[in-house]
């Protein structure tokens, strides 16, 4: 059997990012092995989730240090401590200290709820709807120091309707978030994606736009 993909979580809320890879990793459908879940929050869901599939876990406060930089370094270090071949931020609302983060730069990935590069930071859903747009969706992406600013791997995108609330488009949003990031980290644990200076590779070939999520829950170039 072949050695599955060490990977290490960062969530500071409910973790239903993670329960989907929790739960793909438990089904075989996913080649990886969670090594930790790290939280800011000590109270995180996510962390709770974590513990009750058996995955270590780590909570830092951020009070505790004097400033953001301490904190990331910290955080990093312990993350390091588990050897992990890419951290995935699930939900982990906190901007990166840019010195902490560039060691880990094309080993660390985000999803995030817009269509990159639409609507970075918060609030994305609300945005969407203030802006009259007719779809709305979801990007993982590649961290770099540029708040929500790295290169996007893949994308899912839904219609926005008619009626739509915040909550709403939200709530019809979530599975496609998770169905999303399973597969995108699945092809990153298979070798297939990774970050060029150019660019994101896939199967050796540069990306012109970001995979597109199909409704079988695989990734596939846009036509």
């Amino acid at each position: 059997m072949a050695e599955r993909f060490p990977i290490a979580v960062l969530a500071s809320g409910r973790g239903s990012n993670l329960q989907a890879l929790i739960d793909a990793q438990r089904a075989g459908h996913l080649p990886i092995k969670i090594v930790l879940v790290a939280s800011d929050k000590a109270h995180a869901y996510a962390l709770r989730r974590a513990e009750e599939a058996g995955i270590a876990t780590l909570a830092l406060d951020p009070k505790s240090y004097p400033d953001r930089a301490a904190f990331d370094a910290e955080l990093f270090a312990r993350i390091a401590e588990y050897q992990p071949g890419l951290i995935v931020l699930a939900g982990f609302m906190r901007i990166l200290d840019p010195g902490a983060l560039a060691p880990w730069v094309g080993r660390i990935v985000n999803i995030h709820p817009s269509l990159l590069p639409k609507y970075r930071g918060l609030h994305t859903h609300q945005r969407a709807l203030d802006a009259g747009d007719a779809t709305h969706g979801a990007s993982v992406h590649y961290v770099t120091a540029e708040l929500d600013g790295g290169p996007t791997i893949a994308q899912a995108e839904i219609p926005v309707l008619a009626g739509d609330t915040s909550e709403t488009l939200a709530g019809r949003l979530l599975d496609q978030e998770h169905r999303l990031l399973v597969a995108s980290i699945a092809l990153i644990a298979a070798g297939r994606v990774a970050l060029a200076d150019a660019g994101v590779l896939c199967d050796g070939t540069l990306l012109g736009s970001p995979l597109r999520l199909a409704v079988d829950g695989t990734l596939a170039r846009a036509a």
